[in-house]
């Protein structure tokens, strides 16, 4: 491959890198093309870009990207393939549903909420990471919850109150 050609892959990796929010490394080598393509349409389902890449252009790719992920250079070995998302867990979730039936792809490393995760073993913790929506509809929920609380007694209070007087009217 010719230097010019190896270029316009660092940059459009570098491009993906700077566009998309997460990305996770994984190994899918040994895939058969089945299930390879299996793969591809549960990812383009999901909104997740797959991407099979050499070591060496990632790595210039990372280097010249904007994001601190020095950590990552270290799972930058073997077969490597990256997920690209706007979404933080979907590729965690895509994975462990994936590999319920098949061996592969393993986590190798994920960059997620502006955090390095590596390892298989960091999938769980992925797989439950909350997205940005996500944290603020539980921010909005939880301050809508007094004022629901206080419009409920307001409200029960002025039933208590019409009864009241409804009570006392039939006195009379």
């Amino acid at each position: 491959m010719k230097s010019s050609e190896k270029q316009v892959i660092i940059d459009n990796l570098k491009e993906q890198l700077d566009s998309y929010d997460h990305f996770y490394l994984t190994d899918i080598a040994g895939l058969n093309a089945e299930d390879t393509s299996a793969l591809r349409r549960l990812c383009f389902k999901q909104d997740v870009k797959l991407v099979v890449v050499k070591n060496t252009l990632l790595r210039k790719a990372l280097e010249n990207s904007g994001k601190n992920n020095e950590e990552i250079y270290d799972a930058l070995k073997g077969n490597t393939s990256v997920m690209f998302t706007a979404n933080g867990n979907a590729p965690a979730k895509l994975i462990k549903e994936f590999t319920k039936t098949h061996k592969k792809p393993v986590l190798k490393a994920a960059y997620v909420e502006e955090s390095v995760y590596m390892g298989a073993d960091q999938l769980e913790v992925l797989v439950s990471v909350k997205s940005k929506n996500e944290l603020i509809a539980d921010v909005v929920a939880l301050l809508q919850s007094p004022m629901k609380t206080v419009l409920g007694q307001l409200q029960s209070g002025g039933n208590t109150i019409h009864g009241v007087l409804d009570t006392l009217k039939a006195k009379e």
